[in-house]
């Protein structure tokens, strides 16, 4: 899909150690670590491992070599440009020992919070402007009523919180998922960040893609590697997805005990894309107390999250969220809940003529001629028995029982009243009294 891009600034390259705002001890500590741990050499394979430019890492090198914790092998790898090779001394693999038994972080250097709050408002998802040709592009494989869109543009642009409500199988989740692709810009995700001296580990494979690397002749990789700060990796924009199982522990700090490091919750994950709360009323939880613990965020853009010894701190909160929900509002906010969501848009069933054109959409995608005879029994008397009231998910069930019926019964694809009738009764269940 061919999505303009916003052109989003990259985080600059430190510099100097005392551009990084970290602990001098904690960036020493974490290349002793990684040192003993990937058995890295040369100051381009240590920065590599890092995450940080060569002329930075030397920096630290020479720093563990004043400290005596690194010593010169006296070796010069001509497979590496006739680099000096560094080992830990003695007294660095004790001290690398003693960091591990602190935190078994190593690898990227994090980024201090105070410098990724910077780069949040430099990618921020409300600096995004989504047209409706894009959004029209995302939404190409749903059939959607002008109007809806005409509500969906201005609230993704806004970047603020979107709730969708409406009765089940009209395409909530499908819509949500159209949004994210029509953000279609990239981002920089942190690899880790730093706070009061604790690592918090962000980037996370599971929820952020990888964007795809540019590589073109040698030359211009050596020019392109340091263009930005490498210990961002260049993401689509960050899609979290949750629904029945999401609880509210699981928007805390996550801490590893044996590690001693923290994990960034979903939402702080999430950060420049979309968070989708899927079939809202489900979880455990009272949707009423979700949102509650939502509010602060969604008002001033910023969480609050607390570290093991209690010690509370602010994050930046950027990301649009939506909800989306079968019940009808009134049933699970209380007024000023309500208040507090910035857009509320009703996903209805389709009119009779939107169906029968996901139904022949549907149809032709999946190779099952139409029939006029099946189609009229259809409406005439099978939706009369339910208020006439179409949903978008019913064409592809209807279309996906006929195909499995006639694949059984050994006959060439088609549709008929009898296979209406048969399809239609695995759709809805009779009420029946069962006696035990």
């Amino acid at each position: 899909m061919n999505m303009q891009t916003t052109g989003v600034t990259a985080p600059p390259a430190p510099r100097s150690l005392e551009a990084m705002k970290l602990p001098p001890v904690m960036m020493r500590d974490i290349m002793l670590k990684t040192m003993f741990r990937k058995n890295v050499e040369q100051t381009s394979e240590i920065a590599k491992a890092i995450c940080l430019p060569v002329p930075v890492t030397q920096q630290l090198v020479d720093l563990g070599r004043d400290q005596r914790l690194i010593e010169a092998t006296g070796t010069l790898h001509a497979t590496s440009g006739n680099e000096m090779g560094y080992q830990l001394t003695d007294l660095g693999k004790a001290r690398a020992a003693d960091a591990l038994a602190q935190s078994e972080y190593f690898g990227a250097m994090p980024v201090p919070l105070e410098v990724y709050r910077e780069q949040v408002e430099r990618q921020s998802i409300r600096n995004i402007q989504v047209t409706r040709k894009q959004l029209t592009d995302a939404m190409g494989h749903l059939i959607l009523p002008d109007e809806l869109l005409d509500h969906l543009g201005p609230a993704v642009g806004s970047g603020r919180s979107i709730l969708m409500y409406g009765p089940p199988g009209n395409g909530k989740s499908s819509i949500s998922n159209g949004i994210r692709d029509a953000l279609g810009d990239k981002i920089y995700i942190p690899r880790a960040i730093e706070y009061a001296g604790q690592v918090i580990t962000v980037y996370d494979p599971i929820v952020h893609s990888k964007a795809e690397e540019q590589v073109d002749d040698p030359n211009s990789l050596r020019r392109t590697s340091n263009r930005f700060d490498t210990r961002y990796v260049l993401c689509e924009r960050p899609t979290v997805i949750t629904g029945g199982e999401l609880s509210l522990s699981m928007l805390d700090l996550v801490y590893n005990p044996t590690a001693r490091t923290y994990q960034a919750p979903l939402q702080l994950k999430s950060t420049g894309g979309v968070f989708i709360v899927d079939d809202l009323g489900r979880q455990e939880e009272p949707p009423q107390s979700l949102v509650n613990r939502w509010i602060v965020p969604l008002e001033e853009s910023k969480d609050i999250l607390a570290l093991q010894s209690g010690e509370k701190f602010e994050v930046p909160f950027d990301t649009l969220v939506i909800f989306s929900t079968n019940f009808h509002p009134n049933e699970i906010f209380d007024k000023a809940a309500l208040r507090r969501i910035f857009f509320k848009i009703k996903i209805d069933g389709p009119h009779q003529e939107d169906f029968l054109k996901i139904f022949a959409l549907v149809a032709r995608k999946k190779k099952m001629p139409l029939d006029e005879g099946a189609l009229v029994h259809l409406l005439k008397k099978k939706y009369p028995t339910i208020d006439n009231i179409y949903a978008n998910y019913q064409p592809v069930f209807l279309i996906d029982q006929m195909i499995s019926i006639c694949e059984f019964e050994g006959i060439p694809y088609q549709m008929s009243p009898e296979l209406i009738d048969r399809a239609w009764a695995n759709m809805f269940v009779k009420e029946e009294t069962i006696v035990h």
